[in-house]
């Protein structure tokens, strides 16, 4: 028998908005996936040890800052520096659609903006999963 999904929820930087964050987390646990939350104010290195720790197979960020171009990069560089290369880089917030382009081009997974369906989000996840790792 699979184990759930595992997904770690992060807010990564000086970003104190959550409540997007944790409505996904719910979605997402209500959806019959495992949540861990991180709780505000994380570094890449915070969330990527907390990954290895909980062995994840997704990592959804929620960025409300404007450090998306500079949250994504590392956060990648830091999953592959752990040969974590099959952890999905997932996430949402404010983020325009040409950044959003650039971070696919990066290897960074389907980010979400405002306004995104719980359920698409949930599906995306499980689709990629399902694709992408042995559970």
């Amino acid at each position: 028998m699979s184990r759930p999904i595992r997904v770690l929820v992060a807010k990564i930087g000086l970003d104190g908005h959550d409540r997007g964050a944790k409505v996904i987390a719910t979605a997402l646990r209500d959806a019959g996936m495992e949540v861990i939350y991180t709780g505000l104010r994380q570094t890449p290195e915070m969330v990527v040890q907390a990954a290895l720790q909980e062995d994840v197979d997704v990592i959804g960020v929620s960025i409300l800052s404007g450090a998306h171009l500079t949250v994504f990069p590392k956060l990648k560089q830091l999953l592959d520096q752990q040969g974590m290369n099959d952890v999905l880089i997932t996430g949402g917030g404010i983020i325009p659609e040409e950044d959003i382009e650039k971070l696919a081009e990066l290897g960074i997974g389907k980010l979400f903006t405002p306004g995104s369906n719980t359920q698409d989000i949930a599906d995306y996840i499980r689709n990629w999963v399902d694709q992408n790792r042995k559970l």
